[in-house]
């Protein structure tokens, strides 16, 4: 498994690094048998040190967590504790629910754009109804089936997850519905 360990305007020693490496290979190994890389990102704000952390699964699922403490070691401990209660998750649903996923999850290429918010409500009409793009990005999108979606949303924390329906052609979209339950569109 590769390990990017990296600070934001902050410098990260070699203790930190050893000590991230060997506890979340632990956690990595003991509920992911397949991990293929993870990325540990340290900043601080203030008084407060942030961790992030993304982890990447051969099954073509995203587990990350975030965390912070007054002290660097303390914001991965936190780090650590939801990124390991995730995987837990993941690895019963795996269990309980989902055959288990003999080859990688395919992924086909898709632009993604970030569009300006308008901040002027009251503003007039704007001469041109074309959005003004912030950020033009690449991006994957994965053939999953249902399950498998709803989990990959959930371990993101993402409120809305697009994605190619196993054995189907068009794009399909699981969100979180304002009632709490899930949404599913099959076009």
């Amino acid at each position: 498994m590769r390990y990017q360990i990296s600070g934001k305007q902050i410098d990260i020693g070699e203790a930190l690094r050893t000590h991230v490496t060997n506890e979340l290979g632990e956690i990595v190994e003991k509920y992911a048998q397949r991990p293929t890389d993870a990325q540990v990102v340290f900043s601080k704000s203030a008084h407060l040190f942030a961790c992030e952390s993304t982890v990447h699964l051969s099954t073509g699922l995203t587990a990350s967590a975030k965390g912070s403490a007054t002290e660097i070691y303390g914001a991965f401990e936190a780090c650590r504790e939801k990124l390991d209660k995730q995987l837990r998750r993941y690895k019963r649903r795996l269990k309980d629910h989902y055959k288990e996923r003999s080859e990688p999850v395919e992924l086909s290429g898709a632009s993604s754009y970030i569009l300006a918010s308008d901040s002027n409500a009251d503003a007039q009409e704007p001469d041109s109804l074309q959005p003004m793009i912030v950020a033009e990005m690449q991006t994957k999108i994965a053939t999953l089936s249902v399950g498998e979606a709803v989990m990959q949303m959930e371990l993101a924390g993402a409120p809305v997850l697009l994605f190619r329906k196993e054995g189907k052609d068009g794009l399909n979209v699981v969100y979180r519905r304002e009632d709490g339950n899930i949404g599913w569109i099959d076009p």
